[in-house]
Protein backbone atom coordinates (compact mmCIF):
# COMPACT_ATOMS: atom_id res chain seq x y z
CA UNK A 1 0.00 0.00 0.00
CA UNK A 2 1.35 3.64 -1.02
CA UNK A 3 1.47 6.41 0.87
CA UNK A 4 -1.56 9.02 0.62
CA UNK A 5 -0.87 12.16 -1.12
CA UNK A 6 -1.99 15.69 0.18
CA UNK A 7 -4.41 17.15 -2.73
CA UNK A 8 -5.75 19.86 -1.08
CA UNK A 9 -3.51 20.82 1.92
CA UNK A 10 -6.31 23.54 3.01
CA UNK A 11 -8.26 20.78 3.60
CA UNK A 12 -6.41 17.88 4.29
CA UNK A 13 -7.94 15.65 1.93
CA UNK A 14 -5.61 13.30 0.75
CA UNK A 15 -5.79 11.29 -2.65
CA UNK A 16 -7.62 8.37 -1.10
CA UNK A 17 -10.17 10.49 0.74
CA UNK A 18 -10.76 12.21 -2.47
CA UNK A 19 -11.14 8.90 -4.46
CA UNK A 20 -13.52 7.41 -1.49
CA UNK A 21 -16.02 10.58 -2.40
CA UNK A 22 -15.70 10.30 -6.45
CA UNK A 23 -16.39 6.18 -5.90
CA UNK A 24 -19.30 7.26 -3.41
CA UNK A 25 -20.86 9.44 -6.32
CA UNK A 26 -19.09 12.43 -6.52
CA UNK A 27 -18.55 13.89 -9.78
CA UNK A 28 -18.16 17.76 -9.15
CA UNK A 29 -15.37 19.35 -7.13
CA UNK A 30 -17.93 21.13 -5.13
CA UNK A 31 -19.65 17.34 -4.75
CA UNK A 32 -15.95 16.42 -3.46
CA UNK A 33 -15.59 18.92 -0.66
CA UNK A 34 -19.33 18.34 0.28
CA UNK A 35 -18.84 14.51 0.75
CA UNK A 36 -15.73 15.82 2.52
CA UNK A 37 -17.68 17.65 4.85
CA UNK A 38 -15.83 21.13 3.81
CA UNK A 39 -15.49 24.07 1.02
CA UNK A 40 -13.00 25.14 -0.91
CA UNK A 41 -10.49 27.73 -0.04
CA UNK A 42 -7.82 28.68 -2.42
CA UNK A 43 -8.81 26.50 -5.31
CA UNK A 44 -5.70 25.36 -6.27
CA UNK A 45 -6.76 21.56 -6.13
CA UNK A 46 -9.18 21.84 -7.88
CA UNK A 47 -7.35 20.61 -11.26
CA UNK A 48 -5.92 17.80 -8.90
CA UNK A 49 -9.81 16.69 -7.99
CA UNK A 50 -10.84 17.09 -11.59
CA UNK A 51 -8.01 14.71 -12.64
CA UNK A 52 -9.24 11.98 -9.97
CA UNK A 53 -12.64 12.19 -11.09
CA UNK A 54 -12.01 12.05 -14.82
CA UNK A 55 -8.94 9.03 -14.22
CA UNK A 56 -12.39 7.12 -12.15
CA UNK A 57 -14.75 8.03 -14.54
CA UNK A 58 -12.76 6.18 -17.39
CA UNK A 59 -11.51 3.52 -15.37
CA UNK A 60 -8.31 4.26 -14.44
CA UNK A 61 -7.05 3.90 -11.31
CA UNK A 62 -6.44 7.64 -9.55
CA UNK A 63 -5.92 6.01 -6.54
CA UNK A 64 -3.59 3.25 -5.09
CA UNK A 65 -4.58 1.02 -2.33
Amino acid sequence: MSEAVYICLCNGLTDRVVGQAVEGGAARPGEVYAACQCKAQCGSCVRLILGIIKDLASGQPAVQR
